[in-house]
């Protein structure tokens, strides 16, 4: 099951893309639409039938979003945080191998495009939660435990 929170820019981004598909693309399908079935015989019009599976993908995404955005709970930024690893924080950890990883814990509606995002759902996050700077967490990996080192956390943007 998601978790239902999700950073203040992560829910400004989902609103603005709920906002375009509704009050500027689905408008131009549906003139696509309106205009393709205006020429005739439906059956073999590949504009008729592509703009309406068009039309039915963004009528079921903004359904989605906005059941979405309802249930969404907006954590911001406190000042209690800092030190410590919590939603929202940028992490950078290393490895015994030297290897070193820098993310930002956040909701699992906001990881998506972004390489250097994580959801809070995740092994890894699970793990860090509550952790300080200089503490090691271990995380479950199909190939078994794994340690890692916090280096940094910040919580700036």
């Amino acid at each position: 099951m998601k978790t239902n929170l999700i950073t203040r820019e992560g829910f400004e981004k989902l609103n603005a893309e709920l906002s375009h598909l509704w009050r500027v693309y689905r408008p131009e399908i549906t003139q696509k639409v309106a205009w393709a079935a205006s020429l005739g015989d439906r059956s073999e019009n590949a504009d008729y039938k592509e703009n309406k599976r068009l039309l039915r993908q963004i009528d079921s995404r903004v359904r989605f979003l906005r059941k979405r955005l309802e249930v969404l709970k907006i954590v911001d930024y406190s000042p209690q945080q800092d030190g410590k690893v919590f939603f929202g924080a940028w992490v950078e950890v290393e490895d015994a191998n030297g290897e070193t990883k820098k993310f930002r814990i956040v909701g699992p509606d906001e990881i998506y495009g972004r390489n250097d995002y994580i959801s809070i759902d995740s092994p890894m996050a699970r793990a860090l939660l509550k952790k300080e700077e200089g503490d090691d967490a271990i995380v479950p990996t199909p190939t078994g435990p794994k340690e890692w080192f916090v280096l940094t956390i910040s919580y700036a943007t």
